[in-house]
């Protein structure tokens, strides 16, 4: 049995809420970028939540730290994609900004979860 499920964690749950958000504010983008810019921010921030999920699910804490990093990632992957979309100025300035402190407040937390990990694994 696991010792806690992950939609327990606030990472993952601040990382859906960013989806979330990411959803909302692309719907305002041209349709010419659906499969393009739109696509490749959505992608992004679902591999934030999914990971953590997913990182959570396997069987070692090394995996789950791995996981963790490729959702860390994912963050800088959106981070980009939203930045971009600012300057070609399919996004608000206020989306944008928005979009990014919601990307740093889930790196603080993944960042920190990962923290935790490292010392649980520390500790034996």
């Amino acid at each position: 049995m696991r010792k806690y499920d992950y939609t327990e964690l606030r990472a993952w749950q601040r990382a859906v809420d960013l989806a979330v958000a990411v959803y909302e504010v692309s719907r305002s983008m041209p349709a010419e970028e659906r499969y393009g810019l739109t696509a490749q921010m959505r992608r992004a921030v679902v591999s934030i939540s999914a990971n953590i999920a997913e990182g959570q699910c396997r069987r070692t804490s090394g995996e789950f730290l791995n996981s963790l990093s490729v959702a860390y990632g994912s963050i800088g992957e959106l981070e980009t994609d939203v930045i971009l979309a600012g300057r070609l100025h399919l996004l608000n300035d206020g989306s944008v900004k928005g979009i990014l402190e919601q990307c740093a407040e889930v790196g603080r937390l993944v960042n920190g979860l990962a923290s935790s990990v490292r010392r649980s694994v520390a500790a034996g």
